[in-house]
């Protein structure tokens, strides 16, 4: 009997977990679509590109807010040491007047948000599958009131392949298209 309880506690304990992450991710205010594994050679450079949906309703401060007390649009990345993540491009920000000051304008992105940059392997670089993990801090307002910061954590796959070998199909410097 014993056992038993402890099992059915196990299950509740459980099923609330699960309950309440679901419910944290309908309350998420900011979300990012997924970003499929980058092919990047070494010794190029490769835009990286993140598009951030704020959901309707609300917006966030842009990446340089009007006000200076007000908590600025950033990300942050923690790429593996084979790689960088450079020239981050932020979106510039709309200038908006809200209910609770009409005469102030602020600075905010609202619906989707494209934060570009830059992946660039270093040259010790070895082939294979690296992941990338990045962190966006942002503040959610509505009309009414502002919510406590919240950090957004962001991961996506880096491929660097092997280099390709020098095979070529005619080896020859004779045009295969010439005939004698």
């Amino acid at each position: 009997m014993k056992t038993y309880l402890l099992t059915v506690l196990g299950l509740v304990l459980i099923l609330c977990g699960a309950m309440s992450a679901q419910e944290g991710d309908a309350a998420a205010k900011v979300t990012v679509e997924p970003v499929e594994t980058m092919i990047v050679k070494s010794g190029q450079r490769t835009p990286l590109q993140l598009t951030f949906h704020v959901k309707p309703g609300f917006h966030i401060n842009s990446h340089q807010p009007t006000e200076p007390e007000l908590i600025p649009t950033e990300i942050k990345f923690f790429p593996p040491e084979d790689l960088m993540v450079a020239k981050i491009q932020y979106p510039a920000g709309v200038l908006t007047s809200f209910p609770f000051d009409p005469s102030t304008k602020l600075s905010v992105y609202s619906g989707n948000v494209v934060i570009k940059g830059t992946i660039i392997p270093q040259s010790k670089a070895t082939p294979g599958t690296y992941t990338v993990h990045a962190e966006l801090r942002y503040q959610a307002c509505d009309n009414n009131s502002c919510y406590p910061p919240k950090k957004l954590p962001v991961q996506f796959d880096v491929k660097i392949p092997r280099a390709a070998t020098g095979s070529r199909a005619h080896p020859n410097a004779q045009s295969p298209h010439i005939h004698n």
